[in-house]
């Protein structure tokens, strides 16, 4: 019996491929890169953190037009992977 785990879609393209149950967000502290991940990172305390500062640090204007996640794309990476691990 397989495993399916959730992964990260790493994309730059438009908004009109983010694949249903997914959402983009915009990740970086100069340079913003785009990624989609599953809507069911959501309900996890790890990300509502990261959710959190982003309120704190844009409230809800973010200058992408989506949301912006206010950390390193490193930090990201390495707390989404975490977080497809569950």
């Amino acid at each position: 019996m397989a495993i399916r785990m959730p992964r990260i879609i790493k994309k730059s393209s438009t908004a009109g491929d983010v694949p249903k149950g997914h959402f983009a967000v915009y990740v970086g502290e100069k340079q913003k890169k785009r990624f989609v991940i599953p809507i069911s990172f959501l309900s996890q305390p790890l990300f509502q953190d990261l959710l959190n500062q982003a309120e704190e640090e844009f409230g809800f204007n973010h200058p992408m037009g989506g949301v912006t996640i206010p950390c390193s794309e490193d930090v990201f990476i390495d707390l989404t992977s975490r977080l497809s691990r569950i």
